[in-house]
Parts: C-alpha cells; structure tokens; sequence
C-alpha cells in the first residue's frame, strides 16, 4: 500500500464521547478534513499542528477527493463525520471515490466506528429501541422523495419503530407532515414520539410528544425524531417521562424474580 486514509466518526458532539480508536487516528494523522460545522466538534489541542482542511456542507466530493490526493502522497489523513462514519456519513463517499478512481491497490482505507446521533437520541430519550427499528432520511437531496415516503409507509405498515433522519429543513418544510401522516394511518395518534435536538451539543433538547400533538415547527436538521411503535410507551423517571419500547421480556419470564416463563 502506498498510503492510507481514515474516515472517522465524532460522535454525537460531546468530546467525551469520542471513541479512543477514533481518538487514536486523529492524534496519529497529518490531515484531518472534513465539514466546517464537524471539524469545529475537533478539540482545538487536536487540531493544532496539522493541516486542516475543510468546505461547506455541498462540498462532500471535493473534500473527499482532496482527502485521498493527501493520503496518495504520503500523507497521513483522516476524514470525519459527525455520529458515525458509515451511518449517513463520509465512509461510502470515500470507498466509492477510491474504487472510482482505480485506487483500492494502492490506497488503504480505514473506517472507525462512532457513536451515531439515532444512539445519541435514544439514550437520552429512554429506551426507545429496544426492538426493531427503522432508520429514514427524509432528505431528498441524494434520494427521490417518492422512495423515502415508500420506505417510511412501509416501516410504518410493518409496525418498525422509526427513527427520522435530516427531518426537516428551511428548504423542505412540506416533508415531515407528509412523513408523518403516513405513518399516522398505521398507528394511533397516542404513539409516543420523541424529538432530541443537538444530542450531547450546547443547546441540547430533549421533547417528548405523541403523534397526534408534535410540533413539527419546533423541528429542524439538527433534530432526530423517533417513533414508537404500537408497544411503544412511556414510563415515569424522576427527570421526566421517558420511552419505552418493551423487548418482550414481561410476555416470557416473569419481571419480579419469578425463575420460570410466565404461562408455562
């Protein structure tokens, strides 16, 4: 190999939430590129004394593509992403750019896993994922709108909790209803919803709503918003209501010590 290039997840934003692999690579690189908006996440003692390089958000290509020409010359380089790295993020823009450009023999790739923002938002939410789950972005900016409602009707028909990726934005405002009513006709107004913005970042928010009420004003692309499902609830906690989704457990054991599946 000639060079190597590693594409690291963040995490969520709170720099004690950054893996020590993913923390590792950085201190090992010679160039971290990336989202101006992600490399602010970067502790500034990380950062300093290497070469930084960063674009806006539409500038995905171009950094990716200036990442590998860094790392085919020698240079130790690391990409990141907010969450993780191969969740919505830079790691298949970087193994599709490698393979494109008839690099995969000389060029190494790494991927460190990271705390992704759906982990981020459940945790601080309760346990809205204990069962199984959907993940959606409702960005169309890659994706035809008409494939993202297909897929969110489907996750809704198939009674998935769903987890609302890139839900609204000052472009798409029309999206989240739509989204929503279809998931509307499969399940109750009732079902417990859940709105975490800026997971682990200043200005954090934690709202829990149902269906019927959420405020989808309140709701912007730093947000992630979870659904329940039709076994979805809510719990009391001594910090507010929190979700809960049941993995099954009260349905087959008993919850209160007993030693033998209930009914049995």
């Amino acid at each position: 190999m000639n060079g190597r290039i590693t594409v690291v997840g963040l995490g969520p934003g709170d720099a004690a939430l950054l893996p020590p692999l993913a923390r590792a690579a950085l201190l090992r690189a010679q160039a971290i590129v990336g989202y101006k908006g992600y490399i602010e996440l970067v502790e500034p003692s990380v950062l300093a004394g290497r070469q930084v390089l960063s674009t806006g958000m539409t500038g995905e290509v171009e950094r990716c593509n200036a990442a590998i020409d860094l790392a085919c010359s020698g240079v130790e380089t690391v990409v990141v992403s907010s969450g993780d790295a191969g969740v919505y993020a830079m790691a298949g823009l970087v193994l599709e750019l490698v393979e494109t450009r008839a690099l995969a023999q000389t060029l190494d790739v790494e991927v460190v896993p990271g705390i992704p923002a759906l982990c981020a938002a459940a945790a601080l939410l309760g346990a809205p994922l204990m069962h199984d789950f959907a993940v959606v972005s409702l960005s169309d900016l890659l994706t035809p709108w008409e494939v993202i409602l297909r897929r969110v009707t489907a996750a809704a028909g198939a009674d998935f909790v769903i987890v609302l990726y890139n839900p609204r934005s000052v472009r798409r405002k029309d999206q989240l209803p739509t989204a929503l009513a279809a998931i509307a006709a499969h399940r109750p107004g009732t079902t417990p919803v859940g709105l975490v913005k800026r997971a682990y970042r200043p200005g954090q928010e934690v709202i829990v709503a149902s269906l019927e009420v959420l405020d989808v004003d309140a709701v912007d692309m730093q947000s992630i918003l979870v659904v329940g499902n039709s076994a979805t609830r809510l719990v009391a906690a001594a910090s507010g209501p929190r979700m809960l989704t049941p993995r099954g457990y009260a349905g087959k054991y008993g919850l209160l010590g007993e030693e033998t599946p209930v009914g049995s």
